[in-house]
């Protein structure tokens, strides 16, 4: 069970960042460039990599290498994860 924590905290250690946030929700729309993700933001390529790199980590985005390019999308079954211990919880707290 403790190993679920460290995961649940892994989630959420990702996510507790507003650029991570926003690229989380981008991911929504399906699979995504990294080129296309830079756009929408002010900060270098490497800045961004180092953003993707703590979202694959924490396995909320799966990632991909395509020619030059790395595409990213959602691992659903850890968002479910995540979901339903956030819904648990809410169940618990009412």
């Amino acid at each position: 069970m403790a190993e679920k924590y460290e995961n649940y905290a892994l989630y959420m250690k990702a996510l507790s960042d507003e650029t991570r946030v926003k690229i989380f929700e981008m991911l929504t729309q399906g699979e995504l460039c990294a080129c296309i993700i830079l756009e929408e933001f002010k900060i270098t390529q490497p800045t961004l990599s180092y953003h993707m790199k703590i979202l694959c980590k924490s396995g909320l985005v799966d990632s991909r290498k395509d020619g030059i390019w790395t595409k990213y999308t959602i691992n659903k079954n850890n968002l479910v994860i995540l979901k339903d211990f956030i819904n648990n919880i809410a169940e618990k707290s009412v």
